[in-house]
């Protein structure tokens, strides 16, 4: 049976995973929360699981998936990603950068996701943590375009993820937008605190919504693909 308040957090070190993690059981869940390498602001406690797994290592990630076995999450969500060098272009980047930035946001959590869905409970939400700069329909400015394609990517694979491996079940899946946040990646600059942010997506986690695919931000508004 599903713990109706058991969530899987994969990505959780810093930035908006650590603050979902302490958001979501500071509301009552019980949070396995997923770190790559040693990170001091994710630490076991009441309500915090900590396991660790690198989405880019397929053997981590099947061991994850094992040790997992015996659970069933109301929630599973995907946060992993990385922003890449922000002033490379599709002209001038490596191979190997584009290999990394894609595998990293688009096939490593699709890979993963795919270990994890014999945990997820029916009823229950799978989420990425993608962008709106994944979005295609809503690219008017340009800029940042390796990421933009890794999140288009990341969006496209999870709608693949929907139609073939999730057919027939009850299952809502949601890809979000955290807004602009001041993280590591967003910087300084960013409108929204790590706080700000988590809260929305919380509320956004929590609310009901019908079986299927939905793109939504933080404050749980639709994004066009």
């Amino acid at each position: 049976m599903t713990d109706a308040r058991a969530a899987l957090i994969v990505g959780a070190s810093r930035g908006i995973g650590l603050g979902l993690t302490a958001e979501l059981a500071g509301r009552g869940w019980h949070v396995t929360a997923t770190r790559r390498d040693a990170a001091p602001g994710l630490v076991a406690g009441p309500g915090i699981d900590v396991e660790r797994v690198d989405i880019t290592d397929a053997a981590s990630a099947r061991s994850l998936a094992e040790r997992l076995a015996g659970h069933r999450f109301r929630l599973v969500l995907l946060n992993a990603g990385i922003y890449g060098p922000r002033e490379a272009t599709a002209t001038d980047a490596s191979p190997e950068l584009v290999a990394t930035l894609f595998e990293t946001n688009a096939m490593a959590p699709i890979r993963l996701a795919r270990l994890l869905l014999p945990m997820l409970g029916e009823g229950g939400t799978l989420a990425f943590m993608s962008s709106r700069m994944g979005s295609v329909a809503g690219n008017t400015t340009g800029g940042g375009e390796l990421y933009r394609a890794s999140k288009a990517a990341l969006n496209s694979l999870t709608r693949s993820l929907v139609a073939q491996d999730l057919a027939g079940r009850r299952v809502v899946v949601l890809t979000l937008h955290p807004g602009w946040v001041r993280t590591d990646m967003g910087g300084a600059g960013a409108t929204l605190s790590v706080e700000e942010s988590v809260r929305g997506l919380a509320d956004v986690l929590e609310a009901a919504h019908p079986p299927g695919h939905h793109f939504l931000d933080h404050q749980g508004a639709t994004l066009p693909w």
